[in-house]
């Protein structure tokens, strides 16, 4: 890899470093998107769900597939030699100390969506499980294994594959730090014309609706926090506007530049998330909730694999779209998103170090996130006989308030967890920005912040969109369309990495 050309990049009016084509096709398609849905709401409606409808009545196998392929890739990586290669030169040292690094891509990895499921989900499993009685010892241990198999190591092996592979053809070939470099033991010099124009703006797309997903998954639950709080009222208009404001801070944050926004604010929401895990672990059923991690763990890391074929055998196809569909949907699309940010803040770390990294520490963490907090729920719905999973039921994003209610110190818990949303809906916002207008730029990794602030107004514009299309339906149909095209190129970047480490390997070169 040798002879490389370079991406030629040109100002469009006030974006003074574009690659034009793949800038225009995704603006353009993304705008379209935008105009069509508003114009044509009913229509556009019918036609995502359509599609959302034969995705996973025919081709969710498709995603239980590859993602347990990659997770299988990635095991391999932790522990074959392969794993010593680094990514930069041999002299080349991480940009970001460890506890930054981690709290940078844990924070653009889940964030929101973490937040807003760590209950709903557990109670939602728990009182309408996919087999069998609700409302028993048996679901409830069962809604908590079923909660760790979707926010767990298939979904971090996703996010690990698309970064490890920007990061070792980026800084260890000098190719640029945009998706269609992945692809260069497959097309070649081809990457810089037609194939590479279009594999760019494949990923600005899902990635704009990846991160409009959890945009909008933010707004209503900011929305309900508001509402418990201060009894603000829930409707799409008061989300919009919330989406506006917070979409303000965001590009404010993306102005700022990396080290100095979202550094500072992962910073931040690691270390408010930490207070508030510890602060319910102690004032919850700490015991239990030990317990619970423990128990639900070993359920689940022997079943990692079976899991995924388990949940393709069931019947019910609405409530594997409602779930595992939409959420291997989701990492998909996000996965462009969160694979060049990680790779972005990892030069100079080996692929060991990197796989470890990504894979093992932030899984740990979301077990442990979801363990004190649906544990917590459950504990109070069953051996207290709290109203949570009719809460849930009533209004699935106001589910966290209700729980933190039930505890000591309720309004300062409820607006700690108010701030926790707010700051992870900016990082994952000025992130999503940062890294559409890198591939954008033609893998430039510090465009001109102008042009990041377009991509953060385009997000917060899409997020909208999708919350008047039809709320958390919405948000699910956009997660799957635009996430399972994607899973076939996530196919081709497993090819392609593996055949240059492989080569890399034999031949001792990069």
């Amino acid at each position: 890899m040798a002879d490389k050309n370079s991406i030629e990049l040109k100002p469009l009016g006030l974006f003074k470093c574009t690659n034009p084509p793949v800038f225009l096709l995704s603006a353009g398609m993304i705008m379209l998107f935008i105009l069509s849905s508003t114009l044509f709401t009913q229509t556009a409606r019918e036609f995502f769900n359509h599609i959302q409808s034969f995705i996973t009545h025919h081709f969710s196998w498709v995603f239980t597939v590859i993602l347990s392929l990659v997770l299988l890739a990635m095991i391999y990586l932790l522990f074959s030699p392969i794993g010593k290669i680094k990514l930069g030169r041999p002299d080349d040292q991480p940009e970001f100390h460890f506890v930054t690094w981690f709290a940078m891509l844990f924070s653009a990895g889940m964030g929101i969506g973490l937040v807003f499921w760590s209950i709903a989900e557990p109670i939602s499993h728990f009182t309408d499980p996919p087999f069998g009685h609700g409302e028993t010892q048996w679901a409830a241990r069962q809604a908590m294994r079923l909660t760790f198999f979707h926010w767990g190591f298939h979904a971090w092996a996703v996010y690990c594959l698309m970064g490890l592979a920007l990061a070792y053809f980026a800084f260890r070939h000098g190719l640029p730090l945009t998706i269609r470099s992945v692809f260069y033991p497959l097309l070649g010099d081809r990457i810089y014309g037609g194939w590479g124009h279009a594999i760019d703006t494949f990923a600005v797309v899902s990635t704009m609706f990846g991160v409009s997903t959890s945009l909008g998954l933010g707004a209503m639950q900011v929305n309900a926090g508001l509402n418990y709080i201060a009894g603000w009222q829930e409707s799409t208009g008061h989300q919009i506007l919330l989406t506006a404001g917070i979409t303000a801070i965001a590009t404010t944050s993306v102005v700022l530049g990396l080290v100095r926004g979202i550094s500072r604010l992962s910073h931040f929401n690691l270390w408010l998330s930490a207070g508030l895990l510890l602060f319910v672990l102690v004032a919850g059923p700490t015991v239990f909730l030990f317990k619970t991690f423990y128990q639900t763990f070993t359920d689940y890391l022997p079943q990692v694999f079976t899991l995924g074929v388990w949940s393709e055998t069931l019947p019910d196809a609405d409530w594997r779209s409602q779930w595992t569909t939409f959420y291997w949907g989701w990492w998909v699309a996000w996965s462009p998103f969160v694979g060049m940010f990680i790779a972005r803040v990892s030069r100079g770390r080996t692929i060991r170090q990197f796989v470890a990294g990504v894979l093992i520490a932030p899984c740990l963490a979301t077990f442990a996130w979801l363990s004190v907090f649906g544990g917590t729920a459950l504990h109070l719905e069953m051996a207290e006989g709290l109203p949570i999973a009719q809460a849930v039921t009533a209004n699935v994003s106001k589910a966290l308030f209700v729980t933190l209610d039930l505890l000591p110190l309720e309004a300062w818990s409820a607006l700690a967890a108010l701030v926790v949303i707010i700051t992870y809906f900016v990082t994952s916002s000025d992130s999503g920005s940062l890294v559409i207008d890198i591939i954008t730029a033609g893998g430039d990794t510090d465009p001109p912040r102008n042009q990041r602030v377009f991509w953060a107004v385009t997000e917060g514009l899409v997020a909208i969109v999708l919350l008047l299309f039809g709320g958390l339906k919405a948000l699910q149909t956009a997660a799957i369309t635009s996430g399972f095209p994607f899973s076939l190129v996530l196919l081709g970047v497993g090819f392609c990495l593996f055949k240059a480490l492989f080569r890399e390997s034999r031949t001792g070169s990069g």
